[in-house]
């Protein structure tokens, strides 16, 4: 390691493993900042779905890009690359080590990587895919891309409409696959990047997603998506605990069927993570409750 080189400690795992208190704590043990890199906790209209940290959490450290934009907005990976290398840039003046939190791998890798330089994309492409997501589901996406990316399709998560989407609408304005697009070089970072995974055992970990889910029901989940239904088709509404509830108030399907498939989506969704984040970089994995452990690792690379 370079002498006095900043550090960017980064805190990755699946959905409801504990990263808020994780990420809290570093911040108080190393007095610093936290910067959210969970995609939907940007938006100030979704707050009980994200599990966005509560008023006494935000208290006891400072923290980044919560509530930072409105639904209204669009806000991509690569406007966030943008602006979290800028607010870096400035919190390094500050402390030696910053702190990030989030489960979006999109949205991480921008920041320690750097993304693809990707073509705008009509209005249109766009608005007709999410038309056929609203009218047909997922499958007829997915064999969709499969047949025009499969390279892409083999290593994306390919439940995630937002996901597929963007893949297509990047071919149909091109009618070249997402995937050759994708950036092979890492862009060099002016800080040192040591990127910490929490896992735990399954069946704890889908307890704990459960739980959440019940938690957020009981907080009103429900009504805050209510309030959200005209703005339904943006991507970050297309995720798991928004589309079941839009599911259940069209009357689609009972209040008990949505709330378990928000359960079992979101424990696909956490498996789908762990995937993703032990491909990714150098990820060392700890249990939630190993801080020391932790810490020295972050300190002394051991």
């Amino acid at each position: 390691m370079i002498a006095n080189r900043k550090k960017l400690i980064v805190v990755v795992g699946p959905t409801a493993v504990g990263k808020t208190a994780l990420g809290i704590a570093l911040a108080k043990h190393f007095s610093t900042e936290i910067i959210s890199a969970d995609s939907r906790q940007f938006y100030k209209e979704m707050t009980i779905g994200t599990a966005k940290p509560d008023a006494e959490e935000l208290h006891q450290a400072k923290h980044h890009f919560i509530d930072s934009h409105s639904i209204e907005e669009d806000y991509s990976a690569g406007d966030f690359e943008r602006d979290a290398l800028a607010l870096l840039a400035n919190l390094f003046k500050r402390y030696d080590y910053v702190v990030m939190v989030g489960g979006s791998g999109l949205f991480v890798r921008a920041v320690c990587e750097g993304l693809d330089n990707l073509p705008k994309v009509p209005s249109e492409i766009r608005d007709k895919l999410n038309n056929m997501f609203e009218e047909y589901g997922i499958e007829p996406l997915q064999s969709r891309l499969k047949e025009v990316d499969p390279d892409y399709y083999e290593n994306a998560d390919i439940q995630n409409p937002q996901r597929v989407i963007r893949a297509l609408e990047i071919f149909e304005a091109t009618g070249t696959p997402f995937s050759s697009f994708r950036q092979r070089d890492v862009d060099a970072r002016p800080f040192e990047i040591v990127t910490i995974g929490l896992d735990m055992e399954r069946e704890q970990l889908y307890n704990r997603i459960n739980e959440r889910v019940e938690r957020m029901i009981e907080k009103g989940l429900v009504e805050e998506v209510k309030a959200l239904i005209s703005y339904r088709h943006k991507p970050a509404l297309l995720t798991v605990g928004y589309v079941e509830i839009f599911d259940y108030l069209e009357g689609k399907v009972p209040l008990g069927l949505a709330i378990a498939s928000i359960q079992q989506n979101s424990r696909r969704y956490a498996k789908r993570q762990i995937t993703w984040f032990k491909k990714y970089g150098n990820t060392t994995w700890f249990k939630p409750t190993e801080f020391d452990a932790i810490v020295s690792y972050i300190e002394e690379g051991v």
